[in-house]
């Protein structure tokens, strides 16, 4: 992963109202949420919900599925897999201090298998 993802990514977590919008879909895996549920459970105003949403869907950090007149949004966990594997896979010169960590994010099972 590059550089600039990285950083859309992490600058679009760095707002209140985005990190709770990720985190809120992250616990809601695999089934997701419609934009309407976030907005009430997280009590954001639609419009302002609908920017939020946007933001994190061009950093790639959740994505968005249409069924039906809903639209529903999903956290992609492989993609901050892939961020927060970014800021740990060279430790500052030292892998053996952040091995522990990248083994805890990597799957255990290839997607194939997982699916099968």
């Amino acid at each position: 992963m590059e550089k600039d993802p990285v950083i859309l990514s992490l600058t679009a977590l760095a707002q209140t109202t985005r990190l709770d919008v990720f985190r809120l879909l992250v616990s809601h895996e695999p089934e997701g949420l419609p934009a309407g549920e976030i907005a009430r459970e997280l009590a954001v105003l639609h419009n302002t919900m609908s920017t939020h949403l946007a933001i994190l869907c061009r950093a790639g950090l959740i994505r968005s599925e249409r069924r039906s007149r809903s639209i529903i949004y999903r956290a992609d966990l492989e993609r901050f897999r892939a961020v927060a594997t970014f800021l740990l896979k060279d430790c500052g010169g030292r892998p053996e201090v952040c091995a522990p960590l990248i083994e805890d994010l990597t799957p255990c099972c290839p997607k194939e298998a997982a699916h099968a």
